[in-house]
């Protein structure tokens, strides 16, 4: 995978692999864009060109629709897993979470914090690339400086504030914006439009139509010929900002922006215009200062999170395989596991991916015997060569964003149930998986393989929603399903077989048919 210091992983629901993962320094969870609060996002067939189709693990030409990230993360226990998977799979990168400016969002941050994130960033209602419906972006959203002030103030109030990075965007443009932002509660600001602007952008506001004339928001090769932008364009723009900045600190007296973070003080109404007007509007709240809310306390970070990385189940383990996931030598290890024990093989996997990159090592060569009841994200981002087989059961979210490795999962051989009519693996399996295998000796709880792109499934039964908004891959389902099984499903094959399955499957997106020839033979 490409280098880049921040990756955008949003729910972690499309291409997003151990590899993707394990070279970046900042993972951003996106549970809102300011341009579009509240709406998912679409990315058009046209604009599916072959090499984002192999980034995202689908297939050229097909509409990909994101529904909102709410349809992912249900709640602060959804995004505390999530960040603790990430931060697993990366323990060197900070995880960032993308929020909305939105009345209420302070309490929001408020949770993100306590559920361990590095960084949160606000964003405005301005801005975007325009591929959001236009009641979007005319009536979602606020401005960010309503936001970072509510989040920085709730964030100061509860002593959350010095185990965070707060940053801010939306139409920064200008260093009196970096200076408000800063005095409101900002420590880091985010840039786009004027950037592009600087690199040739002429605001054709296309970019979601694939034909941009300047080459700077296309796939169109022809276009992306025409773009003239240069790296020297940017450091220059930046020059100019900083130089500014300067001068503004100079003449309130702050000798670093560090220093002027949270001291909203130095910020006065404006006395022209509709706010001239006696009472008519006050900004009272907005330019309260947090520290005098709660004198005492942190008003920027100066304290990282505590991840305990170490201290997970596999993490002990590395020193007894570090020699296989270098080199690539052959290793067993059995152990118990209970459900305490969450996204369990996913640190191996990072180290895995560091030393051999998304090819990972040969399939088989590290085995992983467990025994008992995982917890949540038994595999999550599995790289390939890795094989963990549970006997016994496994919480939600196993095998999430599987990166080729292989999970057996069987119900312990004293039981005396029957697996099949039995629930041994949670909710939201394989979600977001780009290649690997999956077997499990028992029946799947709701949304099995929802945003499967790649991964192969056996399983004797599933419950609601199964299949969802699957890209591809191929899903055996060996007894009963759910209702609504394949919706929004868009590539990938399932194959069922089950009684009555035609009134439990959405067919909007899908074709049912039977099987016959080599794909009878491949089952």
């Amino acid at each position: 995978c490409a280098r880049s210091a921040i990756k955008q992983v949003a729910s972690g629901r499309f291409g997003v692999t151990s590899s993707y993962l394990a070279d970046a320094d900042e993972l951003q969870i996106k549970m809102a864009q300011g341009a579009k609060a509240g709406e998912g996002g679409e990315l058009l067939g046209t604009k599916v060109s072959r090499d984002i189709a192999k980034t995202r693990h689908t297939t050229p030409g097909v509409t990909l629709v994101s529904p909102p990230p709410h349809h992912d993360i249900y709640s602060i226990e959804d995004l505390k897993q999530l960040i603790f998977d990430l931060k697993s799979a990366n323990a060197s990168a900070r995880v960032s979470v993308k929020l909305v400016s939105e009345v209420g969002v302070g309490v929001v941050a408020a949770g993100v914090v306590k559920a361990l994130a590095d960084h949160i960033l606000i964003a405005g209602h301005d801005g975007g690339t325009g591929a959001a419906r236009w009641t979007g972006i005319k009536y979602a959203g606020l401005p960010w400086e309503l936001g970072l002030a509510e989040t920085h103030q709730t964030l100061v109030l509860n002593d959350l504030r010095g185990r965070v990075v707060l940053q801010t965007d939306g139409q920064l443009k200008t260093a009196r914006d970096v200076a408000v932002a800063a005095l409101l509660g900002a420590e880091e600001f985010g840039f786009a439009t004027a950037p592009l602007v600087s690199l040739g952008c002429v605001y054709l506001r296309r970019c979601h139509q694939n034909s941009c004339a300047v080459g700077v928001a296309t796939q169109d090769p022809e276009l992306r010929a025409k773009f003239q932008g240069q790296p020297e364009h940017v450091v220059n723009f930046f020059h100019y900002l900083a130089e500014d900045l300067r001068a503004i600190m100079a003449r309130l007296g702050f000798r670093s922006v560090g220093e002027m973070v949270g001291r909203a003080e130095h910020l006065r109404m404006r006395t022209d215009g509709v706010a001239s007007v006696k009472g008519a509007l006050s900004l009272d709240a907005l330019l309260q200062p947090a520290h005098a809310l709660r004198p005492g306390v942190a008003t920027r970070c100066v304290s990282a999170q505590e991840h305990g990385v170490s201290g997970r189940l596999d993490a002990r383990l590395l020193g007894q395989l570090q020699g296989s996931l270098q080199a690539g030598a052959p290793a067993e290890l059995e152990t118990e596991i209970c459900n305490t024990d969450r996204a369990f093989g996913t640190v191996l996997s990072y180290h895995v991916s560091r030393a051999h990159g998304p090819s990972g090592l040969a399939d088989g060569t590290v085995r992983l015997r467990l025994r008992g009841s995982a917890g949540q994200s038994l595999g999550a981002f599995l790289a390939r060569g890795l094989t963990i087989e549970l006997e016994g059961d496994a919480n939600d979210y196993v095998g999430k964003g599987l990166s080729g490795g292989r999970l057996v999962i069987f119900p312990p051989r004293e039981a005396r149930f029957d697996a099949a009519r039995n629930v041994i693996v949670g909710n939201v399996c394989l979600f977001g998986a780009t290649s690997g295998e999956l077997f499990v000796r028992g029946m799947a709880a709701e949304r099995f393989a929802v945003r499967n792109s790649g991964a192969l499934a056996v399983v004797e039964g599933v419950g609601d929603h199964g299949c969802e908004y699957m890209t591809g891959g191929r899903v055996v389902v060996l007894g009963r399903v759910g209702r609504n099984f394949a919706a929004g499903m868009s590539g990938g094959i399932a194959y069922v077989l089950a009684d009555g399955f035609r009134a439990q499957c959405n067919a909007e997106s899908v074709e049912l048919t039977s099987v016959h020839g080599a794909e009878a033979e491949w089952l």
